[in-house]
């Protein structure tokens, strides 16, 4: 496994790639509306990404159609935004998006609700994003990665959801997916330690439901196995000599 540790130019240049992804995050959150197609979502992302000087990482990689990845309800990650796919009241919707700057990747995800949405369904986007922030107690120098993925699985756990097995985080730098992949279930084995410099995505995808998943047959889109809702949060975070540093978001 070769998991690449930053110099301090390097981290220099992601924490800028971190701060424009968060600022595009931030500019389509304030966007979204009911009767928007998924298709409107990313000409948002789209937009805002290349006005800040960026380059949309996940268009064309390989082979998906679009800048951003716009989950709705059950999807888990990976929909293909359409025009003809409309954002109704009541809908949760994931968006996972990233950016190159100067060579160097960001990678975030979000789950929103569009308008009026169940308290269920709150919980569970508060609590997948609750779930990220218990897994990088653990992100620290000295640790080890499967820390991360014990907390993460043993905070969702405790609310009976399901947590996804078959999709990771993973690492991020000059390439949007580096080693090492980050499991979000428990794992008996610690896995690598971690080190300075290292810089992580972090990414619990949870459900209502079952932690089983299938793809759809446009081979991107995964949805639970159960048709219960699923929410996605993500961060792209910088192991320190201290306290994680949270790249994607802006404090």
């Amino acid at each position: 496994m070769n998991v690449s540790v930053k110099t301090p130019r390097e981290i220099a240049l992601m924490r800028e790639a971190g701060k424009n992804l968060a600022l595009a995050h931030e500019y389509v959150e304030k966007n979204i509306s009911p009767g928007m197609s998924t298709m409107d979502v990313n000409e948002l992302a789209d937009d805002y990404i290349r006005s800040r000087g960026c380059v949309p990482n996940f268009l064309n990689y390989e082979g998906f159609p679009a800048t951003a990845c716009v989950s709705l309800n059950d999807e888990v990650v990976h929909g293909i935004p359409k025009s003809d796919r409309k954002l109704m009241e009541g809908d949760i919707v994931s968006i996972d998006m990233g950016l190159i700057y100067e060579g160097y990747h960001s990678d975030a995800a979000r789950t929103y609700g569009v308008g009026h949405i169940s308290r269920e369904a709150e919980l569970l986007i508060e609590r997948t994003r609750n779930s990220f922030f218990e897994g990088i107690r653990y992100a620290r120098a000295g640790r080890h990665l499967h820390d991360i993925s014990r907390a993460i699985a043993g905070y969702a756990s405790h609310y009976h959801y399901g947590v996804v097995r078959d999709l990771t985080g993973h690492g991020i730098g000059t390439h949007l997916h580096e080693d090492p992949p980050i499991p979000n279930n428990f794992k008996l084995t610690p896995g690598i330690k971690l080190l300075p410099g290292m810089t992580l995505a972090i990414e619990p995808m949870i459900t209502l439901g079952t932690w089983r998943v299938v793809w759809l047959d446009d081979d991107w889109t995964v949805v639970t196995a159960d048709g219960s809702l699923s929410a996605h949060y993500e961060n792209t975070v910088l192991i320190t000599d201290g306290e994680p540093e949270i790249l994607t978001l802006i404090n």
